[in-house]
């Protein structure tokens, strides 16, 4: 997976809560094999009419928020079945953060395996996030995993938590295929002595 040290983007208020999988990536796009390419489903009943037309009141289809890499939610954020795929999507869209009060523990584990970085702030820190989009358009935040801040530089900061493991995994890039490759030569060792 890619690594996480800092990130600087645009942020999207996905002003909702219990954002369940089903919404960030509906089922009749679980079909493909490979982990790309879901990008474009993302939120695909929020975000387009049946007949294929954006519905321009969502929030990623409006021009401001576009280039959007950090979503902030609002409570339980991820609910719903265990499907990667909804992180996937988030990733293949250019999602790099979400930040929200709360989140389902599957979808945020799955944002570990996955390089999507999961942070939660506070109500009051999120309702300000929420508020400050609201003002000023181009709103941007920064996420530095290293030091556990997000700050927009000026007037919002704000410190967040995560287990070192977790903290490390996302600095180094490593998902668990990594990290088991990390104990190649054991492996090898291993098997060597295993014979045929």
């Amino acid at each position: 997976m890619k690594s996480f040290t800092q990130h600087t983007g645009i942020v999207a208020p996905l002003d909702r809560s219990n954002v369940d999988t089903d919404q960030i990536i509906p089922k009749q796009f679980l079909k493909r094999i490979e982990r790309t390419g879901f990008g474009q489903f993302l939120f695909f009943d929020w975000r387009f009419e049946p007949d294929g037309k954006e519905k321009p009141d969502f929030v990623l289809n409006q021009p401001a928020f576009r280039d959007a890499s950090i979503l902030v939610g609002r409570q339980n954020f991820g609910n719903g079945s265990s499907r990667e795929h909804a992180v996937w999507a988030l990733d293949d869209y250019g999602i790099r953060c979400v930040i929200a009060e709360s989140f389902a523990d599957i979808f945020y584990n799955n944002c570990s395996k996955n390089g999507v970085l999961p942070v939660v702030l506070t109500t009051e820190e999120v309702e300000l996030l929420h508020q400050n989009v609201a003002a000023k358009e181009g709103y941007r935040l920064t996420i530095d995993l290293e030091n556990l801040t997000v700050t927009d530089g000026a007037s919002f900061s704000a410190s967040f938590s995560m287990d070192e493991f977790r903290r490390q995994c996302f600095l180094q890039g490593l998902d668990h295929i990594a990290l088991t490759l990390q104990h190649e030569d054991k492996i090898a060792a291993f098997e060597a002595a295993r014979g045929s």
